[in-house]
């Protein structure tokens, strides 16, 4: 089980209303973008803020604190740090972050896969991937349109690091452990 769980520094634990993502960070893939992650989640940046564009069959996204896919945090905003696709992919589960047509103007909005798309390869940071709690990330309201603005969107109700979390919790990495093995390295 400890072999393939990833440490408790780069996990980050999303509560949403149906239960509990586990997100691995990837610190090798994009350091500052992790590093600005765990810092907004370890002061509860997150905590509350709504999933305000999600499009069934693609992704979706949260982060900002308005709502309305303009806002972020008082932090900087982030040079890319864009992985090509040969280290790292789009597909189902990967984090990602979104951002305007500047490539660094990443701040705290970030976005899940529902499937993959090959086409923001190498165009956004990857910053972690999904390990357990898909089925939960499935459950996100959807939106309309062609945008996927979501009316009345769901929130999330905490995100922190693993290392911050209650450590009785047995059950839950147990429960990921087959989540882990489905999502090949190469392609997070």
């Amino acid at each position: 089980m400890s072999e393939t769980s990833p440490a408790p520094e780069n996990t980050l634990l999303l509560e949403l209303k149906d239960g509990t993502v586990t997100i691995e960070l990837l610190p090798d893939l994009a350091p500052k973008h992790v590093e600005q992650i765990k810092a907004l989640a370890a002061r509860g940046f997150y905590d509350g803020t709504p999933f305000h564009r999600v499009i069934d069959g693609f992704m979706a996204q949260g982060g900002d604190p308005t709502g309305t896919g303009t806002g972020g945090s008082d932090m900087p905003d982030l040079p890319a740090e864009f992985s090509p696709p040969g280290k790292a992919r789009f597909v189902r589960g990967t984090c990602g972050m979104a951002r305007t047509n500047n490539p660094n103007s990443a701040n705290s909005q970030f976005f899940i896969m529902f499937a993959p798309a090959s086409s923001l390869d190498g165009q956004y940071t990857i910053w972690g991937r999904v390990v357990s709690g898909m089925d939960v990330v499935d459950k996100i309201k959807r939106g309309g349109g062609p945008n996927g603005i979501v009316r009345e969107p769901d929130v999330v109700q905490s995100m922190k690091v693993g290392a911050a979390a209650p450590a009785a919790e047995p059950e839950k990495p147990a429960e990921g452990a087959a989540g882990v093995d489905s999502a090949p390295a190469a392609d997070a």
